[in-house]
Formats: C-alpha cells, structure tokens, sequence
C-alpha cells in the first residue's frame, strides 16, 4: 500500500511532468512559427519524454495501490524573445524539476519508503542527464551570438535529435 504523503507528493509530480510536456510543446510550437524546424524537434521529443515520465509516476501509484490524481495543468508560455531565451528557460525549468526530485527523494527516505526511493533514483539520474543536455544547447547559443549562420547549424543539429529506444520489457 502506497504512504499517503507519497502519493500525494507523486501526484503533484505526476502533474508537473504533464506541465514539463505541455511547456516544451509549446516551445516547439514557438519554434515552428520560427522556421526553426530543428529546435521544434528537440522541444517536441523532449515534450514526448516529459509525458513518459509522467507515465512513470502514473504507473508507480497505481502499483502501489495508490489513487492517480490528474489536476489542472497551467497554461505555458506561447513566445521567447530568442531560441536562447527559451533554452535557458527549459534549462531554469529542470532545475526546478530537480529540485521536486530531490525533494521526493527526501520524503521518500523520510517516511522510510524503500520502494520510492528505489523508484526515485532514476530520476536522479536522469535529471542531471536533462540539466546537462538543454544547458549545452544555450550555451552554444549564447556563444553563437547574432551569427545566423552558426544557428542555422545548430537548427540542423538539433533536428537530427531522435526518441531513445525502449529498453526491453
């Protein structure tokens, strides 16, 4: 059976993972208005891996016996002054969603949760992965500067970005 305070803690992350996908989607849109076709791409796989990670936490509450609540989910913003200006954002954004994990992790051991924490240590693992990926896209534009040319490349990089496999079941 699933501690109360956990899965209300995994509730409220469930629903800021939907609101990470829902954030990165409508930096693709931007992107897409942009002609910048390759860092729509980035934004929408990313937006697709938020959303797997809300499933993540879906999955974890309901085979723990817990109650999925889904909560209303806040509008994201629709426009960035410049691709850099949205790149640090996301990067601002997982660092916020460390923070929630770390957080998590504190609760979990708190209330002596095993199978959280176990559960949790994933996405330990994985925000660093996040915090790393989106902070080397802004720099590189922070680097780029106003030379088109440099992020016409970078454009071309980021579309080339594909969903990682499903490991095995």
């Amino acid at each position: 059976m699933l501690n109360p305070k956990i899965e209300e803690a995994f509730n409220r992350q469930l629903n800021a993972e939907l609101f990470s996908s829902y954030l990165y989607l409508s930096m693709a849109a931007h992107f897409e208005s942009q002609n910048l076709k390759g860092m729509a791409n980035w934004m929408r796989i990313q937006a697709q891996e938020e959303n797997a990670h809300a499933m993540k936490f879906f999955d974890f509450i309901n085979e723990r016996g817990g109650k999925v609540v889904l909560t209303q989910i806040d509008a994201p913003k629709l426009e960035w002054p410049s691709p850099l200006a949205a790149f640090q954002e996301a990067h601002q954004h997982e660092c916020k969603i460390s923070e929630l994990i770390n957080g998590l992790v504190d609760l979990a051991l708190g209330e002596k949760d095993h199978a959280a924490n176990a559960f949790l240590q994933w996405f330990v693992t994985e925000q660093v992965e996040e915090e790393a990926s989106v902070l080397e896209i802004a720099e590189k534009l922070k680097l780029a500067g106003d030379q088109g040319g440099v992020l016409f490349m970078l454009d071309r990089e980021l579309g080339q970005r594909t969903l990682p496999a499903a490991p095995p079941a």
